[in-house]
């Protein structure tokens, strides 16, 4: 519900995630937020200043959140401790492993700190790579750059017309078929730059952007 009141209708490819799962996303709006927690209703890892955000942060908790703190040191044993008990406890988890939005033409780096979780998982649970995409209006709803969050948030609630979102979750993997979490971040890096790179938008005039 609160996907479509920003005007998003939510597409899904391949097959919903059931069971003991940690989704691995590409991360351009906050919009991927609301679009990939409805669809299936994962905790999601997230930076604790979104805790703060109006609607977002409370949106955000409903799916029981786990809020890390990204800037501080040594703090990272306790985030993937959070994780840990999130897994155990049977919930999905999702994760935005770029760290950041970025402008949706292609990835960023992922990193891998906090998939140390997955290595090994505390419970049998496979790795499922997802690709959000928002097709030709990527570059007009993505977040990035030197935009604030309230900036980017009326510029998105002022726009016009639907906004499509497809979700491909694409085929899982068991983490135990990587060397380590460097391994793992690779091979859904891998997975989510092909999907990006088959199905990216046509340029302005018609032909296949390269």
């Amino acid at each position: 519900m609160a996907a479509r009141s920003v005007g998003a209708r939510v597409r899904v490819e391949g097959a919903v995630p059931q069971g003991e799962m940690m989704l691995l996303a590409n991360h351009v709006s906050w919009v991927d937020i609301l679009a990939l927690g409805g669809a299936t209703g994962a905790a999601f890892v997230a930076h604790d200043g979104i805790a703060r955000w109006p609607i977002i942060g409370w949106l955000a908790a409903q799916n029981k959140t786990i809020f890390v703190a990204r800037e501080r040191r040594g703090a990272i044993s306790t985030q993937i401790g959070a994780i840990r008990d999130a897994i155990t406890g049977h919930q999905a988890v999702a994760l935005f492993p770029e760290g950041t939005t970025s402008d949706g033409a292609a990835l960023l780096p992922f990193k891998p700190s906090l998939l140390a979780v997955l290595v090994p998982p505390p419970r049998p649970v496979m790795v499922q790579p997802v690709h959000i995409d928002y097709g030709s209006a990527t570059r007009d709803i993505a977040w990035f750059g030197q935009e604030g969050a309230g900036a980017n948030a009326k510029r998105l609630l002022r726009r016009r017309g639907r906004l499509d979102v497809t979700l491909r979750f694409l085929p899982a993997f068991d983490p135990a078929q990587c060397a380590d979490r460097k391994a793992l971040a690779s091979c859904a890096r891998d997975a989510i730059a092909q999907s990006m790179t088959t199905h990216r938008p046509p340029s302005a005039d018609g032909r296949p952007a390269v």
